[in-house]
């Protein structure tokens, strides 16, 4: 068993994963603990798309020969703001994020586009994981959904630490949701929210040596015992 606490502090995203299998009935157990995750009047707007197998290494394969070919569709929603459009101090932490990834762990030198398009082309290998989950909700919410979404997200990754996995969340597919589309049975009315890899991490491959440093608890939190006038 790990505590809640241990989730917390061991999760990372995993980008080397073994091909060790993982029982269904441990995917079944994960997606159960998640699904007691709070949502808007319980709502539950959630639905999930698990391959493995064949199906699994089918969608890759798409991905990879649309990847390929550069043919990037608009997202199906705003998940982030294009490179050079990020303000403070969101972008100085993500180049710091980037520079640890790319260089650090990766060895990946500074302006290789070359080198980070090979390791962005991963994910559509899904980092080698035996799993592959596709988390969409109902856009009839409207945007609390996507909060709801990641409660469930952030409930699947936890639980994961709890049976000794891991996870990558990946937001890199909705890149080619159409091609995601034409693998799975999603409504019309639900938006693709990512992807997540599941498996045992490759503890031996360096990209998983990262880890990313989080700001100190004056930087985001205020406390207030008396009343603000």
């Amino acid at each position: 068993m790990t505590t809640v606490e241990d989730a917390l502090r061991t999760r990372h995203s995993c980008r080397a994963f073994l091909p060790t299998p993982v029982a269904r009935v441990d995917i079944e157990r994960l997606l159960m603990l998640a699904d007691q995750s709070a949502s808007n009047s319980n709502t539950q707007p959630w639905q999930v798309h698990v391959l493995t197998g064949a199906a699994k290494q089918a969608l890759s394969e798409d991905l990879l020969r649309a990847f390929d070919a550069e043919q990037i569709e608009s997202e199906e929603y705003d998940y982030q703001p294009r490179s050079n459009q990020w303000p403070e101090p969101f972008r100085s932490r993500r180049r710091k994020f980037g520079e640890g990834l790319y260089g650090d762990a990766l060895g990946i030198a500074n302006g290789d586009s070359a080198g980070r398009r090979r390791q962005h082309r991963r994910n559509y290998e899904f980092f080698g994981a035996p799993v592959e989950i596709i988390l969409t909700v109902s856009t009839a919410p409207l945007q609390g959904a996507l909060v709801d979404a990641g409660l469930f997200l952030q409930a699947l990754m936890l639980a994961a630490r709890g049976l000794g996995l891991h996870t990558c969340p990946q937001a890199s597919l909705i890149d080619f949701h159409s091609v995601v589309r034409r693998h799975v049975t999603i409504p019309d009315d639900h938006l693709i929210v990512c992807g997540v890899a599941l498996g045992h991490a490759d503890q031996d491959d360096r990209v998983n040596t990262q880890h990313t440093v989080r700001e100190p608890l004056g930087s985001f939190a205020r406390f207030y015992s008396s009343a603000v006038t």
